[in-house]
């Protein structure tokens, strides 16, 4: 049953009482009916205004959805780690993970910037030096 119908329904069985609403019990019992209904009426106006939001928001997300998809036109198939979009990659070459000692930043680094020997790192400028004199002797 609805809070409304409910506070109705309480507001009938006083009426069926026959309370005296000028003793000081029937003030304060049709005060508080009346209290009552009120609050009834706000808790479901603000019950449907939350209804409309849900169903707004859902909506919402649903567009955003298919705006993210056509934006940035991914597949479901597709790996965002696979593709690069940095100017130091190469997709055929393999990559290699270097930690940046200054800020701690991982860096993905391609076969041809390891091979040019030194590299600033993107987040704090840090210059990074590869030198694999003595690692390459050993093989």
């Amino acid at each position: 049953m609805e809070l409304s119908k409910k506070v109705a329904y309480l507001k009938g069985l006083m009426d069926g009482l026959k309370i005296d609403e000028n003793t000081n019990e029937g003030k304060i019992l049709k005060l508080m009916a009346d209290v009552l209904e009120d609050m009834a009426d706000t808790i479901e106006d603000i019950a449907t205004e939350v209804d409309e939001t849900v169903d707004l928001v859902d909506a919402i997300d649903e567009d955003l959805g298919a705006l993210e998809e056509d934006y940035y036109e991914l597949d479901d198939e597709q790996d965002d780690d696979d593709d690069c979009d940095c100017d130091f990659c190469d997709d055929d070459e393999e990559m290699y993970e270097c930690v940046c000692p200054s800020c701690g930043d991982k860096i993905m680094l391609g076969e041809n910037i390891i091979a040019d020997g030194s590299i600033d790192c993107p987040n704090c400028g840090e210059k990074l030096e590869f030198d694999f004199g003595e690692d390459q002797d050993d093989e």
